[in-house]
């Protein structure tokens, strides 16, 4: 027994890798909100780019396309979190993501007319991989932002979500269509993480530093007070702007 629980332990620890629990699953569960919010499309996109084919390769179509997708994804995603610690990069991050949450609530529709169908099993997935790398910064910046670093988060909230995203694509448009407090939420989650990037730039630290004596909080709190303010910004912008 002691043997099971010693091996549960370092499969857990492996898993969240060494990140508090308390930390790790809020975050795991923001990262799969962010993807639902903004993958809708690509899900659409393999829908789209599949229409044409053969029912007997439409499902591997659709399979292929969504192992692509999720691989460039991890991959684009873990790059930009290694890039993170960069003094400044957080700081246009954040600006990159305000500019991404009032576009959410500012466009009422994506680019799907724009998407060709094939009539190749490969040349779907060819489709899917060109619509991807073009939409992927929006969807990997606010990924890396919440993950903090950890690849295991990275990881496995795209291994959850995109699956989820691409083999319930109905599901996920119906929702959003039917729940517009959806993508509200989602546009305030990234203005959030945006206003914790801003305070905890390596550029910008010490300046933070400074804020908070003088405001009497420690830099934790000062955190969750540009992460309010900047769920607030977006909110109030996205407003004005619709």
């Amino acid at each position: 027994m002691v043997t099971l629980a010693a091996d549960a332990t370092s499969i857990i620890d492996w898993i969240t890798g060494g990140m508090p629990a308390a930390l790790f699953w809020p975050a795991l569960g923001q990262i799969m909100l962010i993807n639902l919010i903004l993958s809708g499309d690509n899900a659409v996109v393999i829908a789209l780019a599949c229409r044409s084919l053969p029912p007997a390769q439409r499902t591997w179509g659709i399979v292929l396309g969504a192992a692509v997708a999720v691989l460039m994804r991890i991959v684009f995603t873990v790059g930009i979190a290694s890039l993170l610690s960069t003094p400044w990069l957080k700081v246009i991050g954040s600006i990159l993501l305000f500019w991404i949450a009032v576009k959410l609530l500012a466009e009422e529709g994506g680019d799907e007319k724009d998407i060709k169908d094939s009539s190749n099993i490969w040349g779907a997935v060819q489709t899917v991989v060109v619509a991807d790398l073009v939409m992927s910064l929006d969807n990997v910046l606010p990924i890396a932002a919440a993950a903090k670093g950890s690849w295991s988060l990275i990881i496995l909230g795209l291994a959850i979500s995109v699956p989820l995203i691409v083999f319930g694509a109905t599901l996920v448009m119906f929702l959003l269509t039917r729940f517009p407090a959806l993508v509200w939420a989602g546009a305030a989650l990234l203005g959030w993480i945006a206003g914790e990037l801003i305070v905890s730039d390596p550029g910008v630290h010490h300046h933070a530093e400074v804020v908070a004596r003088s405001l009497g909080v420690d830099m934790h709190t000062l955190e969750r007070i540009a992460a309010g303010l900047g769920a607030a910004f977006v909110v109030v912008v996205g407003w004005m702007v619709r």
